[in-house]
This record gives structure tokens, sequence and C-alpha cells, in this order.
């Protein structure tokens, strides 16, 4: 499809609405409406909502990479090596991360499995070794790979989107994180940066055992 003005607005308008729906139903606002209102339907909520957020994604997806427009710029030579090799190291921390999360929990089997009716999550807090640079990890590592690919009109409309959501959405996120774990959560956020790890604030393991209670 030919690139145009009208697509890329388009583009841009459909990103909003897919985070718009995600926001809504994450936020604990919609969670207590169901809690009051559906209590039985609660221990199903999360699948549905990583169901719903799956599907209602293919359609940026595929749009935005249904747009042709001109290369912005093009990883050649060394720098082919250097993104695509910040981009491995990213996806190797996604991975590394996932022995920090209960990924039952995230899935939403967990809380089928125990009938769970309770709007807060379940998982105490933990400050994993990557927690102790940057407090949204996933976040900046899917960054790392969104800027690493080689760029088009059309992509940059997608990584431009997907950049700001996350901006927006670790605040939205770190919102629920203080109703969660309260005073604890907020000297964690004292001490390490959101999104980008800064050389000198991070936390020592012995403080992060102590923000955790665990000293």
């Amino acid at each position: 499809m030919q690139l145009s003005v009208q697509n890329i607005v388009l583009l841009g308008l459909i990103w909003i609405v897919y985070f718009a729906i995600h926001s809504f139903m994450a936020s604990l606002e919609v969670k207590g409406f169901v809690a009051a209102k559906r209590p039985g339907f609660m221990p199903y909520y999360r699948l549905t909502f990583n169901a719903i957020s799956l599907l209602l994604i293919i359609p940026p997806l595929c749009y935005s990479h249904s747009l042709d427009g001109p290369v912005l710029w093009k990883w050649d030579g060394g720098w082919f090596f250097v993104a695509n090799g910040l981009a491995v190291l990213a996806a190797a921390g996604f991975y590394w991360t996932l022995n920090y999360y209960d990924s039952s929990e995230f899935i939403g089997l967990r809380q089928l499995r125990e009938g769970a009716k309770t709007v807060l999550e379940q998982e105490h807090f933990i400050i994993s070794t990557i927690h102790r640079f940057v407090r949204h990890p996933w976040y900046f590592l899917g960054m790392v790979i969104i800027w690493t690919r080689d760029m088009d009109a059309g992509f940059l409309v997608t990584a431009v989107a997907v950049s700001l959501y996350f901006i927006i959405g670790s605040k939205l996120e770190e919102r629920k994180l203080i109703v969660y774990y309260g005073e604890v959560y907020r000297s964690y956020m004292e001490r390490v940066p959101g999104l980008f790890p800064i050389p000198w604030r991070f936390l020592s393991k012995r403080e992060a055992l102590k923000i955790m209670g665990e000293l």
C-alpha cells in the first residue's frame, strides 16, 4: 500500500485506539467494577485481557507492515552487527527476566486455577538483578529492539506510537504498583530510573534486599 499522510494518520489512530482499550482494561477502576458487579468472572479476567490484547494488536501491526514508504535509515556494515547485536541481547534479556516473574499469574492461569476474585496482584514485590538498574526492563528492552530495526516511514509511526505508550503506560502502571506495594515501591522509585538505566543510579544487592524487607 502506497504511503500517504492519510495512511500515517490512520495508523496513528489505530494505535491510539489499541492503547486506549489496553489501558482501560488494565485499570484498577475497571477491574474493581468487574469484581463488584461480576465477581464470578474475575478468575477469567487476566486470560480474557491477554486474549483481547493479542487479537487487537494484529490490525495495527498488519496495517503498519502493509505500508510502503521510503527507507529512512538502514543498518549497514559494522552498524548492522551493532544494531542486531543489541537486539539479540535485548531478546536474551527478555528471556532472562522471565525467571523473576510468575508466568502462570502473568498469563492468568493461576487466577483461574485458584478462583481468585481480588483486584490486586498476587505476586510479592521482587527486585530482580535487572530491576536494580531499571524499573521497567521489558519496556526498555522493547525499545532497544524497536529502534535497532531498519526504519521506513510507516514503521517509524509504529515505533513512535509504541515508545510513547511505553512512557505513558509505565506511569499508569506505577500508579497501580503504588496501590499494591505502597511506600516500599515509592522507596524503590526514588532510587532506580524508570525506563532507561542511568550508570550512577542503581541498587546494590544488599540495598535491594533491604527494600524488599529481607534484611
